[in-house]
C-alpha cells in the first residue's frame, strides 16, 4: 500500500508535502519499375555557357573563367526557381539539371553544394527520378574522394550535408564517420564534436533512437570532460528526449536525475516539477515488471506536486495530483484519492483551469459512487454541472448523472 499523505488546507492555500492501353503495352518491352532513363546530369553535349571545352582541352577553367561561369549559373538557378513558382516543375528541373552539369567545372565542393540544394527541392516535390540522379552523382563523387590517399574533409562534410538533403541517412553517416575518424586522428576535438552533432541529428531525424543515444552519450562525455556545462545540459536534454521516445525508462531516469541535480545547483525550481513527473512516469513503466518500484513513482509525483505548488506552477501541480489520484485508485485507496481530489479542485481553481475543475468534480462524483455515497456523489456532480454550464460543455452528461442519483436518494 502507498504511504498515507498528510494534508493541511487553509482558506487561501493548501500545501501538500507529496495508367497505358494493352495494344501499346504488347508492342513495347516493359521497363522495370526501379529503372530510370539515363541521368540528365551525365549529358556530355557541349554547353554554350562554357567559354571552351575543358574536357577536350584537358585544362581546367581559369579562375576568371570560373567566376564568369558562376555568375551565369546563379542566373540559371534563379530562372529555375521562377519556373517552379509559376508551376512549371518539369521546366524548372530541366534548367537545374543544366546548372548542375556545369557546376562540376567550378570544383567538387561547389558542385556538391548545388546538388544538395536542388536535391532538397526534388525531395520536397516527391520527384523520385531527380532524387535518384542526384544521389547517384553524389555517390560517384564520394567514390572518387575515397580513392584518393588524403581525405578532403571540406568535400566530405559537403557530401554529408547533401546526402541529408536528399534523405539518404546511411550515406550521410558513412561520410561523417570518415570525417570523424580523421578528426580524432588529428585530435581536433572541435571538429569531432561538430561531426558527432551532425551524426546525432541524422539518427534522430530517422527515429533511430538507439544510435542517436550512443552518439549523444559520446557528446556528453566530451562536454563533461571539458567542463562545458552549457553543452552538457543540452546533451542531457537531448538524451532525455531520446530515451523517452525510445521507451527506455531506466536510462531516462538516470538522465532525468542528472538534470534534476543541475537545476537544483542552479536554484532553478521551474524545471523540476516536469522532471519529477517524468521520473515518476518512468518508474510506473518499470513497476509493470517490478511492483516494488510503484512507491518510487509515488514519491516523485508527490515531490512534483510540492515543488509546483511552492513555485505557484498550478498547472503542473494539477498534473501531479492527477497522477497521484490514479495511483491511489489503482491500489484501492479511495479515501486517499478523494482527499487528493479535494486539493485538485483548489489547484484547478488557482490555475483557472475550468475544464480541469469540471473533470475534478466528475472524478470525485465517480469515486463516491463506487463507495455508494450517493449524497456526496450528487453534490460533486451538481458542482460539476455548474462549471459545465459556464463552459457550455458536457451539460447533458452531468444532468444525467444528477437525475440518476436523485432517484436513489431518499427525499
Amino acid at each position: 500500500m502507498l504511504k498515507r499523505l498528510s494534508v493541511t488546507i487553509s482558506a487561501t492555500a493548501a500545501l501538500w508535502l507529496f495508367g497505358t492501353s494493352l495494344t501499346t503495352a504488347a508492342t513495347k518491352k516493359p521497363q522495370p519499375p526501379d529503372e530510370f532513363p539515363p541521368s540528365p546530369l551525365e549529358i556530355t553535349t557541349p554547353d554554350p555557357l562554357l567559354p571552351r571545352n575543358p574536357d577536350k582541352d584537358k585544362q581546367p577553367l581559369s579562375v576568371n573563367e570560373q567566376q564568369q561561369l558562376e555568375v551565369e549559373l546563379d542566373k540559371l538557378n534563379q530562372q529555375a526557381t521562377a519556373k517552379l513558382q509559376a508551376g512549371d516543375e518539369v521546366g524548372a528541373f530541366d534548367i537545374w539539371n543544366r546548372e548542375l552539369r556545369l557546376r562540376r567545372y567550378l570544383g567538387a565542393v561547389k558542385e556538391v553544394q548545388a546538388l544538395g540544394r536542388v536535391g532538397a527541392v526534388a525531395y520536397q516535390k516527391s520527384n523520385r527520378p531527380e532524387v535518384q540522379y542526384i544521389t547517384q552523382r553524389l555517390q560517384a563523387i564520394q567514390k572518387q574522394v575515397q580513392s584518393q590517399k588524403t581525405n578532403d574533409l571540406e568535400l566530405l562534410q559537403a557530401l554529408g550535408l547533401a546526402y541529408r538533403q536528399v534523405r539518404s541517412p546511411q550515406n550521410a553517416v558513412e561520410v561523417y564517420e570518415q570525417v570523424l575518424a580523421a578528426a580524432r586522428q588529428q585530435q581536433d576535438t572541435a571538429k569531432e564534436v561538430q561531426i558527432l552533432q551532425a551524426i546525432g541529428e541524422v539518427h534522430l531525424s530517422w527515429f533511430d533512437y538507439s544510435k542517436a543515444g550512443a552518439t549523444y552519450r559520446g557528446l556528453l562525455k566530451l562536454a563533461t570532460a571539458r567542463g562545458d556545462s552549457v553543452n552538457e545540459l543540452l546533451y542531457l536534454q537531448k538524451l532525455a528526449y531520446i530515451y523517452e521516445q525510445g521507451k527506455q525508462p531506466q536510462q531516462a531516469i538516470e538522465i532525468h536525475n542528472r538534470l534534476t541535480e543541475i537545476y537544483q545547483r542552479q536554484n532553478n525550481p521551474t524545471q523540476l516539477p516536469a522532471l519529477k513527473l517524468a521520473i515518476g512516469s518512468d518508474y510506473e513503466s518499470l513497476a509493470k515488471e517490478n511492483p516494488n518500484l510503484l512507491q518510487e513513482a509515488f514519491n516523485n509525483y508527490q515531490q512534483a506536486y510540492t515543488i509546483a505548488w511552492q513555485s505557484q506552477q498550478y498547472v503542473r501541480a494539477g498534473e501531479a495530483l492527477q497522477k497521484l489520484i490514479t495511483l491511489y485508485r489503482s491500489q484501492g485507496q479511495i479515501q486517499e484519492a478523494l482527499q487528493a481530489s479535494e486539493i485538485l479542485v483548489q489547484t484547478q481553481q488557482l490555475a483557472s483551469n475550468f475544464y480541469g475543475l469540471m473533470n475534478a468534480y466528475d472524478l470525485i462524483g465517480k469515486m463516491h459512487l463506487e463507495r455508494k455515497e450517493y449524497p456526496q456523489a450528487l453534490n460533486a456532480f451538481q458542482k460539476g454541472l455548474e462549471v459545465a454550464q459556464q463552459l457550455k460543455y458536457e451539460e447533458d452528461y452531468f444532468s444525467g448523472q444528477i437525475q440518476k442519483l436523485s432517484g436513489q436518494i431518499p427525499q
